[in-house]
C-alpha cells in the first residue's frame, strides 16, 4: 500500500469513527439519543469523549441553577458550530450541573464542582420531526435528575426550560457567549 492510500484510509477511518456534521451527526443524534417517538436519553459517554464547551457557576444558593454548569457536545456538532456559526441537525448539548464545594486552600479560597445533581439536554431539530411538549422552537428539550437519570422529569419545554432560555432568544436560545469552544 502506497502512503498516499494509506493515508487516505486513515482519514476515512477517521472520519466514520466521528461523523462530522450534517446527515451524519443527526442520523447519529436520532438512533442514539431520541427514540421514534421522541423521547430523549441522557448520553452515558459526554463526559468522556465529548466536547466540553465551557463552564458557568451560580454561585447563589437560592438561584434556580445554584451550581457548576459543564456543557458538552459531539466533535462534529462543535466543529459545524465553528465552520457555520449555527447548531446543526443533530447537535446535542448536556449541561451538567454539579453542586458546589469549597475549602480554604494554600492559594486562597477555592470553589470545585461536586457530585452531579441534573442534567439538562437540548437536541436540535431542524426537521421538525417531533411535535409534542418536550419540542419547541427547533430543539428538542430534557431534564434528568442525578436519582434518576434514566426518566426525564422535565414537565415540558414551555413550563421548565424556557423562561430560563428566553435571553438566549437571538442565539438559538443557547447562551453561547460561555462556551468558548464554539469560537
Amino acid at each position: 500500500m502506497t502512503m498516499t492510500n494509506a493515508l487516505g484510509l486513515a482519514a476515512l477511518l477517521t472520519l466514520a469513527a466521528f461523523p462530522v456534521f450534517g446527515a451524519d451527526l443527526a442520523t447519529t443524534t436520532f438512533r442514539d439519543h431520541v427514540d421514534s417517538e421522541g423521547n430523549i436519553s441522557l448520553p452515558a459517554d459526554a463526559r468522556d469523549s465529548w466536547v466540553h464547551l465551557g463552564s458557568w457557576v451560580v454561585d447563589d444558593a437560592d438561584a434556580p441553577g445554584a451550581g457548576f454548569h459543564d456543557v458538552y457536545t459531539q466533535p462534529g456538532a462543535a466543529q459545524a458550530y465553528r465552520d457555520t456559526g449555527e447548531f446543526a441537525d443533530g447537535t446535542v448539548l448536556i449541561k451538567e450541573i454539579r453542586g458546589i464545594e469549597s475549602a480554604e486552600m494554600t492559594t486562597g479560597p477555592a470553589l470545585w464542582a461536586g457530585e452531579p445533581q441534573v442534567w439538562f439536554v437540548m437536541v436540535k431539530d431542524t426537521q421538525e420531526r417531533f411535535d409534542g411538549p418536550h419540542w419547541g422552537n427547533g430543539w428538542g428539550w430534557a431534564l434528568f435528575k442525578a436519582d434518576a437519570p434514566d426518566v426525564n422529569v422535565s414537565e415540558s419545554f414551555e413550563n421548565t426550560c424556557k423562561g430560563c432560555h428566553v435571553p438566549a432568544q437571538q442565539t438559538d436560545w443557547v447562551f453561547v457567549e460561555g462556551y468558548p469552544t464554539l469560537e
